[in-house]
């Protein structure tokens, strides 16, 4: 497989582990956008959340958690902004489905997830609710 995530699971491409268990790898983004930026990723390959049981994504939950304790135990962090880019459209980098991790400091110049898209198509949310049928 040419995936590089999954490369960095089987230990072909070297990395700064912060968080290991059975199923899950996290570590710290070399081309980071914050101090302490960490990847999270499921270690069975999967293109988006689509590609994975509930099972997985409570795992990866209870994993980022656990990196969240301790990236505020460590780094001190005033928050987190965490979140994952899906699909081509999404912004999503590399397909394997994997979650960022970004601690944030008041005035680090960083934004909400609401700062990320801006674009409604002037939409009535009762109309888009409406197609939910």
């Amino acid at each position: 497989m040419d995936c590089i995530f999954c490369k960095i699971v089987d230990k072909e491409i070297p990395n700064y582990t912060l968080y290991e268990d059975e199923t899950i790898l996290a570590f710290l983004d070399i081309f980071p956008h914050a101090v302490g930026h960490t990847v999270v990723i499921p270690k069975k390959h999967g293109e988006t959340i689509f590609d994975y049981d509930e099972v997985m994504i409570a795992e990866l939950h209870r994993a980022i958690k656990k990196i969240m304790e301790r990236l505020q135990t460590v780094l001190q962090p005033e928050g987190f902004t965490v979140g994952w880019n899906h699909g081509d459209a999404g912004g999503q980098a590399v397909p394997h489905w994997h979650v960022h991790i970004f601690p944030r400091w008041n005035g680090d110049g960083g934004g909400s997830m609401h700062s990320v898209v801006k674009k409604n198509d002037g939409i009535n949310v009762a109309e888009i609710y409406k197609r939910f049928g």
